[in-house]
């Protein structure tokens, strides 16, 4: 399946900024070193946060690190919400570029055939796909890449993509609050915390969809 090595190609394409410059930025953007540059923004700070994390797409970014600083700076409240809008910003930029420029490229690519595999695939899995893959590396902006060019509907994947940011953007500024490094509890947090979220979702837009239903039947 040709999609499949697009994703491959993509990832590697990703991961170009890591090998070049990815030790410079986690230096920077990590532990009191992210601190100290939040704070140097002044009231500016909380821009930088969402720029930072939106430009998570194409900077090789520990974004981690930057929410862990913005809810050290700001508390666990306003460093989560900057964080999880942050995060939710570069998974919407990723969808919109993608979806309105790499779709020719996509069924160039990978074929007419394959992007009609990967558009059931994004109908059916891919909003668990878009929240659960927000906790790791590299895989978010992948996905989001792939949702867009195979036009996943937007408001599944905004729902989605919102399921996997605000707990991943409030757990991580939590720990920069309290000032611990509590990275294997993250990460369980943020695997488990966005698909109960989904599911939760999930039941609700099917209520919608009955209750929509049934309001449309005709009269007995």
């Amino acid at each position: 399946m040709r999609l499949i090595w697009l994703s491959v190609g993509l990832a590697i394409l990703l991961l170009i900024p890591f090998a070049i410059w990815g030790d410079a930025f986690t230096a920077w953007f990590t532990g009191d070193a992210a601190i100290v540059w939040l704070r140097s923004w002044g009231a500016l700070g909380w821009a930088a946060v969402l720029a930072l994390l939106s430009a998570d797409l194409v900077l090789p970014l520990p974004a981690t690190g930057v929410m862990s600083a913005a809810g050290f700076v700001y508390g666990t409240a306003i460093g989560g919400a900057l964080s999880a809008l942050g995060s939710f910003l570069s998974g919407i930029l990723a969808y919109g570029l993608c979806r309105r420029f790499g779709r020719r490229a996509v069924r160039w690519i990978a074929g007419a055939d394959d992007v009609a595999r990967g558009e059931a695939l994004f109908r059916a899995r891919g909003a668990w796909l878009v929240a659960l893959s927000r906790c790791l590396p590299l895989l978010p902006e992948v996905i989001a890449c792939l949702a867009g060019a195979t036009r996943m509907p937007f408001r599944i994947f905004a729902l989605s993509l919102a399921c996997g940011c605000v707990p991943i953007g409030f757990i991580y500024a939590a720990i920069g609050a309290a000032g611990q490094d509590r990275p294997a509890l993250a990460l369980a947090l943020s695997v488990a915390v966005p698909a109960v979220l989904w599911a939760l979702v999930q039941l609700w837009l099917l209520r919608r969809k009955r209750v929509s239903a049934e309001s449309d039947r005709p009269p007995a």
